[in-house]
């Protein structure tokens, strides 16, 4: 049987298993991945492959040389993995009260279907049991949230956590608890805050039953150092490499990410989620156009798609694509608009369109839906940042990293506040933070040295090591170059300024771009080469100005001037530039 056969039977016994004990997410996941298995040509038929059309133009097309010779992270073809075992079921045919409690979750009266299962002790009635228990608890704990809003009450918490915790960890000491209710038990330990102990019971679920994403995830959410993440003691299933592609993807290790994304698509051929991932990676590069390419196949193979698009408005909203984003914001909306996803790309739009009030009405609507919608939060802060309300914008940053402190967006955005406020000391600290977690970022490393250059600070020395390291992280908007230049020439040295003003102009002639800066870039280098007497030089500097009117044509032939003043080699006819 082929590893892909494999994989398919994996699959379709755990979407059965998942959905028996309403692990929804988790099913769902599983089938889409189901699907995205490339199916045998010789049973290729409309109906299997409608899913599948297009995707692998995706993976041929932005297939990097640097990916595709990197060395495998996981095992290569003809190298087994550990085999796990497919779990037995406790029972062969479920028990009436089982399906009544069922439906009851179903419905979502999780305490009526609580009290129905409470005498049942079959393993799949008691974690259904207690799942409910658990979101009977979430749910009070967001209705309490919404009740107490801005009444100064702390923070309102699952009561029935211990009730939970008690059952569970009787079972696991007794070695009668399943890797569903290990899952289960893993997250309980990590809202009241064991990780360690969370993490422990969890990597035990997922080695007995490796097909409950959610569980992956739950883990995932507990690794917050490289360091941590590879201390884990992990069975060598092929869920494995899913759970490491995005652990690497949220600890900013992108190049081991998209190694990872790129084994996976030689089984998970046409699967959404990996093209939806590789999308996210290629985000946090910067690099758009490869990002939209895919969003755009994304939707023509799922046009009711919702979840990931609010990074695809992102994308266009960078870029300023109004009709593209304009009609991605009508598609949302008529599709489920009481998405937290929707909200946030209709506010996006409204961005765009400059209606600031709106987009953060729209803004505020997703994090009623989600409270720890983490884009929503650092967004919101850039709108009012817009509407020049910096205190409401250093409330909604600092939620953002209460929610997730490696969000280098949301540093970055509280730094741009304090500077804004006049407190660069302040904005100092959050841009360090920012750096630290986007090191590749050129923008994060303009706005510090722009920090150190503030008349509070004048550590210029600081801030030119910051401009370097922009510049090695690929500026495109060209200013850390031009920013070295002018550094350079305010402390005095000349030589280093004409190196960086030579290299400012080369990118400009590279990109075939006309700029202010050129002709400061020129005029700057015809008086340093004429000081420097490299009079062949400078000469060709004030040629090229005098391509220019105005003042710019009188420098040209003052300095061609002082030229034929210096010397007595053959000189350009200055008189034949006329005014």
């Amino acid at each position: 049987m082929s590893s892909k056969e494999n994989c398919r039977n994996e699959l379709r016994t755990a979407i059965r298993q998942l959905s028996d004990r309403c692990l929804h997410p988790a099913a769902k996941w599983a089938a889409e991945q189901l699907v995205g298995i490339e199916q045998d040509p010789a049973k290729f038929t409309p109906a299997n492959t409608r899913f599948q059309r297009g995707s692998s133009s995706i993976r041929r097309r932005f297939r990097t040389n640097e990916i595709a010779s990197a060395t495998p992270l996981t095992p290569i073809a003809g190298v087994s993995y550990v085999s796990t075992p497919v779990m037995e079921e406790d029972e062969a045919v479920d028990n009436d009260f089982y399906l009544l409690g069922k439906t009851y979750f179903d419905c979502r009266e999780y305490r009526r279907a609580a009290h129905t299962l409470r005498d049942q002790t079959a393993k799949k009635s008691v974690f259904l049991r207690n799942y409910a228990l658990f979101l009977a608890g979430e749910k009070r704990k967001e209705e309490e949230s919404i009740e107490l809003t801005g009444l100064g009450n702390s923070e309102p918490t699952n009561c029935e956590l211990v009730t939970i915790e008690i059952e569970l960890s009787t079972l696991r000491k007794n070695g009668t608890i399943d890797p569903f209710g290990l899952y289960l038990y893993g997250i309980v330990l990590k809202e009241k805050g064991n990780q360690n102990l969370a993490r422990m019971v969890l990597v035990e679920s997922v080695n007995c039953y490796p097909w409950n994403w959610s569980a992956w995830s739950e883990l995932q959410a507990l690794c917050s150092t490289p360091e941590i993440l590879s201390s884990l003691s992990l069975s060598n299933h092929w869920m494995k490499d899913f759970f490491l592609a995005s652990a690497y993807q949220e600890l900013k290790m992108h190049n081991e990410s998209l190694a990872k994304y790129e084994y996976l698509q030689g089984t998970f051929s046409f699967s959404n989620y990996v093209q939806a991932q590789i999308a996210q990676v290629q985000y946090s590069l910067r690099e758009f156009e490869q990002v939209e390419v895919i969003f755009e196949e994304l939707l023509r193979n799922d046009p009711y798609r919702v979840e990931d698009m609010d990074m695809y408005s992102n994308v266009l909203y960078a870029k300023e694509c109004f009709s593209a984003l304009s009609y991605l914001a009508h598609r949302v909306f008529m599709t489920d608009k009481y998405r937290p996803e929707s909200c946030c790309i209709i506010a996006n739009y409204y961005s765009l369109k400059g209606q600031h009030e709106k987009a953060v009405t729209y803004f505020k609507r997703a994090l009623k839906l989600n409270k720890n919608y983490l884009t929503a939060w650092t967004l919101m802060g850039h709108e009012y940042v817009e509407m020049k309300n910096t205190p409401a914008a250093v409330d909604a940053y600092r939620r953002a990293v209460d929610i997730n402190p490696r969000d280098y967006r949301a540093w970055y955005g509280l730094g741009q506040a304090y500077e804004v406020m006049g407190m660069p000391f302040y904005a100092l600290h959050y841009f360090k933070k920012s750096v630290f977690l986007q090191s590749n970022d050129a923008r994060l490393w303009i706005a510090m040295a722009q920090c150190y250059e503030t008349d509070q600070l004048q550590m210029l020395e600081e801030a030119i090591k910051c401009y370097k390291r922009a510049a090695s992280c690929g500026d495109k908007e060209a200013i850390a170059l031009q920013q070295l230049a002018k550094l350079h020439r305010e402390l005095g040295r000349f030589e280093e300024a004409a190196f960086y003003y030579k290299k400012d102009l080369e990118r400009m002639e590279a990109e075939e771009r006309e700029a202010q800066n050129m002709v400061e870039a020129l005029s700057f280098l015809a008086e340093h080469c004429r000081e420097m007497k490299r009079y062949e030089e400078a000469e060709v500097y004030c040629a090229r100005l005098m391509d220019y009117g105005g003042p710019e044509k009188e420098t040209a032939k003052n300095i061609l001037r002082g030229i034929r003043g210096d010397t007595s080699l053959p000189s350009m006819d200055v008189d034949h530039f006329r005014p």
